[in-house]
């Protein structure tokens, strides 16, 4: 495959730093990028080659891949939090101009990518968890580990969780918590916050869940799938992947690879459909006698079976214990 460049960018000397967790400026821990090494193996990182890390989060998987590309392979970071793209620029600003970082959302890759002279990418990375430091740090009203503003947004621009939660109706509220927390009492919980309103932390709505559901169930906090629901709905996050999957096969040269790492089954669905999609000969309906949408290929599956982590990485890292990642080639 062709070495695919931007124009202007100055190659410095390599540069040779292990993978490390040190601590960030505010003192936490940074990010650990889940399945390092499978999505180094299956983007085929190598010298003379340009990369997207469309989710850069801290920038683990965009280090790894700066330091596999020696000495002259490049990465366009991209992420909707500013907040994760300037601790990104601390971690990677020694790599100079093999590194160019941008916020912005993966959806507009294709558009982000022609502003800066990327015409086409050898691989494309997409990890779809948010980070521990999301998590970790006040702030983002992510988590119900803490009482703080339900805020839920990555991109500090636009609606809170708190606005919506406190100007939806029911019928919408239940909706949202069952499409996307798969959440099989949303009735009984969206009535419960209309009762309760006006909702302003995460303690109070965990609370609330808490009490509408009758307690913890399994072990996990009851508010678990509501929390999901609330931050996916916040940050449009499968309208963006709907997207994000197209500008990426879009941007993606002739055996460029695709990976996707995936949280749950609501994600994961999207990423097998839109690769089953690209893959297949014919889209028509399968009440149709005859194919008649003169579908092209685009992609073919690299693995037909999803990766997850090893034994050691989820020992290691619980978080990643759901994770599962896909790889599909451009053809």
């Amino acid at each position: 495959m062709p070495a695919l460049g931007w124009a202007g960018v100055a190659r410095p000397a390599p540069v040779s730093r292990g993978v490390t967790y040190a601590l960030a400026s505010d003192a936490q821990p940074l990010h650990r990028p889940v399945m390092l090494a499978e999505s180094l193996q299956f983007l085929q990182v190598s010298a003379g080659s340009v990369y997207v890390d469309g989710t850069l989060g801290e920038g683990g998987h965009a280090l790894g891949i700066l330091q596999q590309s020696e000495p002259d392979g490049l990465v366009l970071g991209i992420d909707r939090d500013p907040r994760s793209v300037e601790a990104s620029r601390e971690r990677l600003g020694h790599y100079g101009n093999r590194v160019m970082l941008v916020h912005g959302n993966y959806a507009d890759m294709r558009r982000i990518a022609d502003q800066r002279g990327v015409a086409a990418a050898n691989g494309i990375l997409l990890d779809l968890g948010f980070s521990s430091r999301q998590i970790d740090l006040p702030g983002y009203g992510l988590s119900f580990q803490r009482d703080e503003p339900l805020d839920m947004r990555y991109d500090p621009v636009g609606a809170t969780a708190a606005d919506f939660l406190n100007t939806a109706n029911e019928t919408v509220l239940a909706d949202v918590i069952f499409r996307y927390g798969e959440e099989r009492r949303s009735r009984a919980i969206a009535r419960a916050i209309v009762n309760g309103r006006p909702i302003a932390t995460t303690g109070q709505l965990a609370n609330l869940v808490a009490r509408a559901l009758g307690g913890r169930r399994g072990g996990r906090h009851p508010a678990t799938r509501t929390f999901q629901a609330l931050r996916i709905s916040a940050n449009q996050e499968l309208e963006h992947l709907s997207a994000g999957l197209a500008a990426a096969t879009e941007l993606l040269a002739p055996g460029g690879r695709l990976v996707v790492i995936s949280y749950h089954s609501l994600e994961d669905r999207l990423v097998k459909e839109w690769l089953d999609r690209e893959a297949a000969t014919c889209i028509c309906p399968p009440e149709l006698p005859v194919c008649v949408c003169e579908h092209q290929p685009r992609l073919r599956s690299v693995r037909r079976r999803i990766t997850r982590p090893t034994d050691a990485e989820q020992s290691s890292n619980p978080r990643s214990r759901s994770a599962r990642l896909r790889v599909a080639e451009r053809i």
